[in-house]
């Protein structure tokens, strides 16, 4: 008699994969039409995946500049995929499923609970509302104010739709502009003394970069701190000396560098923005191929450090390295428990934690050694755009366009590697390995 097998089910990690890749895949094969390239002739299978997994994964790494490359049709492929990147596909998938009144089923809801970190299948529902009308508000309140900049300059239409294309861009966390008219690849640097441009660009990037949890916390509980989840606490609180922390660090780095001879509140202006597009937004005010030594490194560590987990940004996440740091903490006190505001975190957290920042950084310094071993570039430089790739950045310091296809390949995976989470990547390909029975218990020597 024939044994039944119970049928084989994909995990949550290597549904949102594979949905990612069927998006990036259909996003390249549409960029690769003539008639969305403003040259009438389409770009490369290679040069179009490139693009459409730095769009889809809201990185910004470009190998052709946005605006000259891109008609209008073209620049809303674009847009689309990185709203798609930006808030997940399962997300969208849903939004239809609501739109449509279709019933959401356990297994959607477990997807999407993995999709945008949530900790319960019965919050996936209410969540997805927060993010959805978040997401509308927030969006359309920065293309409001962004365009009382850009309609004066280029014209009603134009500038209606520049303003809608950077406020969604920005809050994305992906750093795709079309600023290329005034010259290629120069993304907001001619609106470094801006004000309205500089902290509207900012805020929707912090809004999108805190995560979908923390709006809803601070939705239910207003401005009554201790009300809020640790998680909240924990992001609102890294967030502040994240930004605070690092403008002040970019301008003691830069202060004698790319700054020196702008003015002071200006001087302040491009340190701010230089201290929150790095945690994965990619736009920049400054030539960035021009930072010191210095100003490179801090860079690097805020691309590490990247957003919020279940956010629309990417990094090996705040509170990953925060859970790591208070690890270290309670080590150097002797104490056993790893805990803040109160409260003591898992230990299966804290080992995620470990997991994710090494395989992280493995993926990163193995990148780093290909893309030098393969091209002659300085070593900051293949830092930045490795790190930058990992963390769905998309800052470079201009060697992007000078990569061989076989980088430019590297670079693709990093990038959907890193918009995925590594540590995800790693459990989709390995969701079906046999578990282990336990081993015995040795000790080894540490430190």
């Amino acid at each position: 008699m024939a044994v039944k097998r119970k049928p084989l089910r994909t995990s949550p990690n290597r549904i949102i994969a594979l949905g990612f890749l069927g998006i990036i895949v259909a996003g390249a094969l549409l960029l690769m039409l003539p008639f969305v390239n403003r040259t009438g002739q389409g770009l490369s299978f290679l040069d179009s995946l490139f693009t459409a997994t730095s769009a889809t994964c809201v990185t910004g790494l470009v190998v052709a500049d946005t605006w000259t490359q891109f008609n209008l049709l073209g620049q809303i492929v674009l847009l689309a995929l990185i709203q798609v990147g930006g808030l997940g596909y399962m997300t969208m998938v849903l939004m239809v499923s609501l739109l449509l009144g279709r019933k959401i089923g356990l297994r959607q809801r477990s997807v999407m609970m993995e999709s945008v970190s949530a900790e319960h299948l019965s919050d996936v529902i209410a969540l997805l509302r927060y993010i959805l009308i978040g997401t509308a508000a927030i969006e359309g309140a920065g293309a409001v104010l962004l365009a009382f900049r850009f309609v004066p300059e280029l014209g009603a239409a134009r500038g209606i739709w520049y303003s809608i294309f950077h406020s969604v861009s920005a809050f994305c966390n992906a750093g795709f502009d079309l600023m290329g008219f005034r010259e290629p690849y120069s993304s907001l640097t001619y609106y470094v003394d801006d004000p309205l441009v500089n902290l509207t660009a900012c805020a929707l990037v912090l809004l999108g970069g805190l995560g979908f949890l923390v709006w809803r916390d601070v939705w239910e509980n207003g401005l009554h701190f201790r009300r809020y989840s640790l998680h909240a606490k924990l992001m609102l609180t890294a967030s502040a000396v994240l930004t605070v922390g690092g403008t002040a660090l970019f301008w003691l780095a830069e202060r004698d560098g790319i700054l020196q001879g702008m003015e002071p509140g200006q001087q302040v202006l491009a340190s701010l923005f230089q201290a929150v597009s790095p945690r994965t937004a990619g736009f920049n005010t400054v030539d960035l191929a021009s930072l010191t030594s210095a100003g490179g490194l801090l860079t690097i560590v805020l691309m590490f450090i990247g957003a919020g987990p279940g956010s629309t940004g990417g990094g090996v996440k705040v509170t990953t390295v925060l859970v790591c740091l208070l690890t270290l903490a309670s080590y150097i006190r002797g104490r056993r428990e790893v805990g803040a505001f109160n409260r003591r975190l898992d230990e299966e957290q804290i080992h995620r934690a470990a997991a994710g920042v090494t395989l992280y950084m493995a993926l990163a310094m193995t990148g780093g050694f290909l893309l030098l071993a393969t091209q002659p570039f300085p070593l900051q430089d293949a830092l930045f755009e490795v790190f930058s790739a990992m963390s769905t950045v998309g800052l470079s310091t201009g060697i992007t366009r000078s990569l061989s296809s076989f980088n430019r390949g590297l670079l693709i995976v990093m990038m959907f590697c890193g918009r995925i989470g590594s540590l995800s990547m790693m459990m989709a390909l390995a969701e079906r390995m046999a578990p282990r029975v336990k081993d015995p218990v040795e000790h080894i020597t540490i430190g």
